[in-house]
């Protein structure tokens, strides 16, 4: 249950729209925190409390690429199985 309420906390704090903002900067390449506070008038401090979604998404994408290698590399296993097959 604890990460249900993580899960929803994260959710709750991308509908803040500095959030979505730093992480579409992101998304782009690597920024400091001076850099993502910006075009913000925010401070350094809140920027930082900003980039806990960030920790959460890392550790997803991380999950969800490794699991899309491992499916990829039993599709290519299939379609050699499957070729093999024909060649008989």
């Amino acid at each position: 249950m604890q990460a249900r309420h993580r899960l929803d906390a994260v959710f709750a704090a991308l509908a803040d729209p500095t959030r979505r903002a730093i992480l579409a900067r992101l998304a782009s390449g690597q920024a400091s925190v001076t850099e993502l506070a910006e075009p913000f008038a925010m401070s350094q401090p809140a920027i930082s409390k900003h980039l806990d979604a960030t920790d959460w998404l890392e550790r997803y994408r991380r999950l969800w690429e490794g699991n899309y290698q491992r499916l990829d590399a039993l599709l290519d296993e299939l379609q050699t199985r499957a070729k093999e097959r024909k060649r008989r």
